[in-house]
């Protein structure tokens, strides 16, 4: 069967040009599958990043709110004169290990919102330029 289609040129010359576009079709659905691998990763690095800085956030937030509700709590069980003394009073200073974890929290929620602004600066200017492509 082959013999027959070579004999022709015209048959030889489609097929040539079937095979060619075969080609390039499949290169541009790796292109596009790579790209889309790419901007899922970076995807789940931002969103990894964020889940990340919320969670430390939230659970040092609420370390400090237990001890401030265990605080008012033995506070009620003493006298109302106590109570009452303790109210005016100006609440403890936080303590030294309290105040550098706020801080550790702080710079890596300042280092990870940088991490997500510069992955997602890549992707929109690789976007712009895919779009300045086509």
């Amino acid at each position: 069967m082959e013999l027959l289609e070579t004999q022709d040129p015209e048959k030889k010359r489609l097929i040539e040009t079937s095979e060619r576009h075969k080609r390039e079709l499949e290169k541009q659905v790796k292109a596009i599958s790579d790209q889309t691998e790419k901007v899922f990763k970076n995807t789940l690095i931002i969103g990894g990043s964020l889940v990340l800085t919320y969670f430390l956030v939230s659970q040092l937030g609420s370390a400090g709110k237990k001890r401030k509700k265990g605080k008012s709590k033995a506070g009620k069980t003493e006298d109302n004169d106590d109570a009452n003394l303790k109210s005016d009073e100006s609440p403890a200073p936080p303590s030294f290990l309290s105040q550098i974890g706020e801080r550790v929290v702080m710079q890596a929620t300042a280092i990870l919102i940088g991490i997500a602004k510069e992955k997602l600066a890549e992707f929109l200017s690789k976007h712009k330029q895919e779009d300045e492509d086509s």
